[in-house]
């Protein structure tokens, strides 16, 4: 058996895997990511980057790559399928950023491989061991088992996930009621009105009954469509059994008639609504994030959003703690900020669900929530929540109204022009934004991983400085001195 050392042990090679594995490379931690499959699916799965993870990609210089990669944008969001407004938050992406999960994976590889970072594929997890020092992680591979030993490990692993089995993190939840599935579908002859469903958001997933729904959504190649259907009032028979093309054909035939007709099917999958939480998301030196510490039905594309916010709110802290720069006490705060994070995801996600209209009463709350949904403050709540626009960090108290919210990228006046801060933010370290050069001086002295600019002018009035986290969050504050 093989031993080799790293400081840090990503299980999983998915969007959060990935992304983690990139913010850990970044601040200067050797990580080792182990991908159970020995290439890339090349399947689409999930299709969209919500509002605050277009910005947190802008935050790194990576918001270009990925909309080059990416086949439509989408100016509304929804809730349960009723069209709430992003613009009634201050961000410059107020729209859903359209890349299928693939992409992402492809992009975020290649940029890791830029950087030196190892993806070791065809390596699947099998247990590990830790103590107060070091965690030892055994894995399969082609050519037998193989051993790793690390500072920390992170499972990213997926809802099935291993390490979290392994760490005996409870997975409490409920099982599915309702059930579904997922396919690419090439069509010969395009459904009536698919195109304009997916510009307004207003049908995709549309219920087609008491318990049914369907939806399309176009995948950018002439007549590729992501096709969704199902019941959420039947099961079936097995939910790991492959899903049959004729299945897949006779559905587009029932919820579309002779207005679509199907060439070929590229990949199908089942889904469910099943939600379940991990109840710790760090035990030691091993953590969870993504699916393998939460998964729910797949409302509104929130799930990968969720996942990649996961790893960034953890990388900083993470390689903090590696480099000794942070005690145990910065790493809790992943816990503490997002495990509050992904459980509102879960009970937005069944609310949702609850405006599924299944009868008379339900089909009354699902026409009231939509009047609601028109007032502009609801609007805004709602889709705050399902962008991501709306998490707010506690941590640090609510004394100012900038702590513990996230830098909004609007453009700030400097002795050399206009500037954008997420231009500050691509070394992956602190920055403090200042109208006072004796903050500059003195942040200059005293942390040499701080990017500092001085400005003529901050956002909020009687404000002097505001430092902000890697991840694009404030986390202190300093008023103007009153005289």
């Amino acid at each position: 058996m093989n031993n080799l050392g790293t400081d840090v042990v990503v299980a999983g090679a998915g969007p959060t895997g990935l992304m983690l594995a990139h913010e850990l490379a970044l601040a200067g931690v050797d990580v080792v990511v182990l991908e159970r499959l020995p290439v890339r699916t090349g399947l689409s799965k999930a299709l969209n980057f919500q509002p605050r993870t277009a910005e947190m990609l802008e935050l790194r210089g990576l918001l270009d790559g990925a909309e080059e990669r990416s086949f439509a944008t989408v100016q509304d969001g929804h809730f349960a399928m009723i069209p709430v407004d992003y613009h009634g938050w201050d961000t410059r992406f107020p729209f859903q950023l359209g890349i299928p999960q693939a992409s992402v994976e492809a992009y975020l590889e290649e940029r890791l491989a830029a950087q030196g970072t190892k993806v070791l594929r065809g390596s699947e997890v099998i247990d590990f061991v830790q103590d107060k020092d070091s965690v030892s992680v055994r894995y399969r591979t082609d050519g037998g088992e193989a051993q790793l030993n690390a500072k920390f490990l992170v499972g990213c692993d997926g809802a099935r996930s291993v390490v979290r089995k392994e760490l005996g993190v409870d997975f409490p939840g409920v099982d599915g009621e309702g059930f579904g599935v997922v396919a690419d579908v090439l069509f010969d002859k395009v459904p009536d009105g698919a195109q304009k469903q997916w510009r307004t958001m207003r049908n995709i997933g549309e219920p087609t009954g008491e318990t049914t729904f369907k939806g399309l959504i176009p995948l950018g190649e002439p007549g590729l469509y992501r096709f969704i259907y199902g019941d959420r009032a039947s099961r079936p028979a097995d939910m790991r059994s492959a899903v049959s093309h004729d299945e897949v054909r006779q559905a587009a035939l029932d919820s579309y008639g002779d207005s679509a007709t199907v060439s070929e099917i590229r990949w199908a999958s089942r889904f469910s609504d099943a939600a379940r939480q991990a109840e710790h998301y760090r035990v030691g030196r091993v953590l969870l994030a993504g699916d393998a510490a939460h998964i729910h039905f797949p409302a509104g594309g929130q799930g990968l959003n969720l996942g990649v916010q996961d790893a960034m709110n953890m990388g900083w802290k993470l390689a903090a703690t590696v480099h000794g720069w942070a005690g145990d006490d910065l790493l809790d705060t992943y816990e503490a900020e997002r495990h509050p994070v992904g459980a509102q995801v879960l009970d937005n996600v069944a609310a949702q669900l609850g405006l599924t209209p299944r009868s008379r009463e339900s089909r009354a709350l699902r026409a009231l929530f939509g009047e609601l949904a028109t007032l502009p403050q609801v609007s805004r709540h709602l889709s705050g929540m399902v962008s991501g626009l709306g998490v707010r960090y506690t941590t640090y108290g609510t004394s100012h109204p900038a702590l513990g919210s996230r830098l909004t990228d609007q453009e700030v006046d400097t002795e050399a022009g206009p500037l954008r801060p997420s231009t500050l933010f691509r070394t992956g370290d602190f920055v403090l934004l200042t109208t006072t050069p004796a903050h500059v001086d003195a942040a200059r002295a005293q942390a040499p991983r701080l990017t500092t600019q001085l400005v003529t002018e901050l956002p909020w009035p009687s404000t002097e400085a505001v430092l902000y986290r890697p991840d694009g969050y404030a986390c202190w504050v300093a008023p103007t001195p009153t005289r």
